[in-house]
């Protein structure tokens, strides 16, 4: 059965102008939904497509998980590489992609592959890197894939962004940019800064950080049993995350 799609873009749409950027109503448009833990709202892939990227660009999303930025790619008129290690994740890409639309011709590629191994990707092949990596072990997204950064504990998940820096940096082309989104979390109570130490290695790798944005969250799952231990253990409540665009 076909879904019938009504609402083919967000209503009264205005590109983000300033580093804080908060999206209460996620974004439902064409097949969005929020069903895939952790995806994050399409608002921030178009945002970035549209100030990063022209129409008939190849963007490439080597986390793609949900497949929010494939649709976005697509109706953008945006080419588009999804990469997951996760045959669940590609299936459900495959699923949010099936659709026509007067006007969005973007051409969407999925790849099963690791985002620290593009070898089936040239050198400076890739006009915009928009992608959305696992916030090392706060969600598993398997149980068992050897490959899946998502079970592995800070520290271990902050040596494999290192090797997710470095390809990432190969395929892109000089003067383009690459966006991602990172939170934080917290360890025996305190905090653990784990997006800026990935700002740091991107920035190790080579490139140059052009834009520091804090996204608001809203409506996390978890806030009802963090609000409680907020109170009981006495700690703030993490509502932001931080998206970094860098420049190669």
């Amino acid at each position: 059965m076909v879904t019938k799609i009504k609402k083919w873009e967000p209503e009264n749409f205005e590109l983000q102008m300033t580093t804080l950027w908060s999206f209460p109503q996620r974004g439902d448009w064409a097949t969005h939904d929020a069903k895939w833990r952790g995806n994050w709202s399409p608002y921030i892939p178009r945002n970035i497509l549209l100030r990063y990227s022209e129409v008939g660009d190849l963007v490439l999303d080597q986390f793609v998980g949900g497949g929010t930025t494939l649709v976005e790619a697509k109706l953008l008129n945006r080419n588009c590489i999804g990469i997951d290690v996760n045959d669940v994740a590609l299936e459900r890409c495959k699923e949010k992609i099936d659709f026509t639309h007067e006007g969005a011709d973007g051409n969407i590629a999925l790849h099963k592959g690791d985002a620290r191994e593009l070898d089936f990707l040239s050198d400076e092949s890739i006009d915009l890197i928009c992608t959305h990596p696992p916030y090392a072990d706060i969600i598993h997204y398997s149980e068992n894939i050897q490959e899946d950064l998502s079970l592995l504990k800070i520290d271990a998940f902050l040596d494999e962004m290192k090797k997710v820096a470095a390809e990432t940096y190969r395929v892109l082309k000089p003067s383009k940019f690459c966006a991602i989104l990172m939170g934080d979390t917290r360890k025996k109570g305190y905090m653990q800064p784990m997006s800026f130490e990935v700002m740091r290695i991107f920035e190790e790798s080579g490139f140059r950080l052009k834009e520091l944005i804090i996204k608001e969250q809203h409506n996390c799952r978890a806030t009802g049993y963090w609000k409680t231990n907020s109170i009981k253990y006495n700690f703030l409540l993490i509502a932001h995350e931080y998206l970094f665009v860098f420049k190669k």
